[in-house]
């Protein structure tokens, strides 16, 4: 039976795309989202708020986005919870890196605050029956 996207922990660094996202996500899309500013903070909070999908951003200062997947992948818990990556650089080879590294898709960066809710439910809805 297919689950509803309800809880998506967001790993971002710039105050300002937080903030977007927050008002694409839940005001938009209706989804509850725990924002964290840093890869050491996902993994902090990541237990408490048990995500069902994590948006994660590329380049942070100290963890990196790669970094901070590979240590979420190290939880038990987490070692399958589907990781989308958010990023500018969104060249082929730079995709098919980010998915060798066990994202499913990345959202390019900018986003569209009105189309966020929607490709992350397209992404969600496309891994529940891949």
């Amino acid at each position: 039976m297919d689950q509803a996207l309800k809880r998506i922990l967001y790993v971002e660094d710039d105050a300002d795309i937080q903030t977007v996202a927050r008002m694409a996500l839940e005001l938009v899309g209706g989804f509850e989202l725990e924002v964290c500013s840093s890869g050491d903070e996902a993994i902090e909070k990541i237990a408490a708020f048990k995500p069902q999908l994590i948006l994660l951003d590329v380049m942070m200062p100290g963890m990196d986005g790669p970094t901070t997947l590979a240590r979420l992948r190290a939880l038990p818990a987490y070692s399958a919870t589907p990781v989308v990556f958010m990023t500018a650089k969104v060249q082929q080879s730079e995709i098919e890196g980010y998915k060798n590294l066990g994202a499913v898709d990345v959202i390019p960066k900018p986003f569209d605050p009105m189309t966020l809710s929607a490709q992350v439910v397209e992404i969600w809805e496309r891994g529940q029956h891949g």
